[in-house]
């Protein structure tokens, strides 16, 4: 790695940093804005706000602005290179745009890697208190008090199904636990009209319980009236909803979804799609400084200005295609993985057009 290759990843990333920083600022400050009387009449201190829950936003700001602070660090070094006929000097000493594209994709790769782990891994755990504070202060009562259909994977052989379930009282009605003796033969299944947790111990309470054991030989039943059991799943773990997928982890939303398909529930597409965007989306840091580079590499009337301007708009296209091709995705029109990557690969395609299309 040349002399020339280290500067440009370390401008890069410093400007890299700088826009990341002045956007967190941009989204914290609009946001108190907005919302700082709803904090403060639901009872939160400005202290508190700014001490628990903007540190913990700023980590989901920073996974969704990234691809566009690395892409305006890449327009605004690449057009001074370019403004100040750095750029075309090295052009005319032999050296080709490909070339000089090196430590840009190098920047690209580094930020994309790590922009996997952070999204996949970090986001989702300090998005937990994100939407505690959302749910009390932002939006309350918002949130549904009973969910219907719920499918949750109790261990790796046992799935519970509820009919619905009231997160206010704690209490689920229509019960099944199935229980698997491999990947698909059913062992034992538990069927209850209520089941209601205990506080005091820690436990569920099942009420008119009826169990079935299936063998090679047969099936027994038998009826119990009430039955108080340990599950590892918490009531906490009910009341999640179809959007919880995009605050999981990676290897937690992959269990979930496994374990959703495992019981045969229908209408997977949005949970699928954020699955599959936790994966395709960190691309975009990628996949954006390919197309900036050769682009400010121009110089055109307007200077940095114009670099500005139709670098936002391509952003803009770019990140609107994502969002516009989603309810696709949720709908079943378009498999959710291709739904995920389609707008990557679309503009995958066109950053390899561009850098087709600019002279060497």
């Amino acid at each position: 790695m040349t002399t020339f290759d280290r500067h440009i990843i370390a401008r890069l990333l410093k400007g890299f940093v700088f826009f990341v920083g002045a956007l967190i600022v941009f989204f914290v400050v609009l946001h108190w804005v907005e919302y700082s009387d709803d904090f403060l009449d639901g009872g939160a201190t400005a202290q508190e706000v700014f001490t628990v829950f903007y540190p913990s936003y700023v980590p989901e700001i920073v996974r969704l602005t990234s691809p566009l602070a690395l892409f305006l660090s890449c327009i605004y070094l690449t057009g001074t290179l370019a403004q100040e006929l750095q750029l075309s000097a090295l052009q005319t000493s032999g050296v080709s745009l490909y070339r000089l594209l090196r430590p840009y994709a190098v920047v690209g790769l580094l930020v994309t890697v790590f922009m996997f782990g952070f999204n996949g891994w970090v986001v989702p755990r300090t998005n937990e208190v994100v939407v505690q504070y959302e749910n009390e202060y932002l939006n309350p009562g918002s949130a549904p008090t009973n969910l219907n259909e719920i499918h949750r994977q109790n261990s790796p052989e046992s799935i519970l199904a509820v009919g619905y379930y009231n997160r206010d009282r704690k209490r689920a009605n229509t019960v099944s636990l199935q229980t698997f003796d491999g990947p698909s033969r059913l062992a034992r299944r538990l069927d209850a009209e209520q089941m209601e947790w205990i506080d005091s111990l820690g436990t569920w309470r099942l009420e008119d319980v009826t169990i079935r054991h299936f063998t090679e030989e047969g099936a027994t039943k038998r009826s119990v009236a009430t039955l108080d059991t340990t599950l590892q799943i918490l009531p906490k773990d009910l009341a999640r909803t179809q959007n919880d997928v995009a605050a999981m982890t990676i290897p937690n939303a992959r269990n979930h979804l496994q374990a959703l398909q495992r019981a045969g529930v229908g209408n997977l597409g949005r949970s699928l799609v954020a699955y599959y965007n936790k994966f395709a989306y960190p691309f975009a840091n990628l996949i954006l400084i390919l197309i900036g580079m050769p682009i400010a590499a121009v110089r055109r009337r307007g200077g940095q200005a114009a670099r500005f301007a139709i670098g936002l708009l391509i952003a803009f296209i770019y990140l609107s295609i994502q969002k516009l091709a989603e309810p696709f995705g949720y709908a079943g029109a378009l498999d959710p993985a291709v739904t995920a990557w389609l707008p990557h690969l679309v503009f995958a395609g066109v950053a390899l057009l561009v850098l087709w299309r600019t002279r060497t």
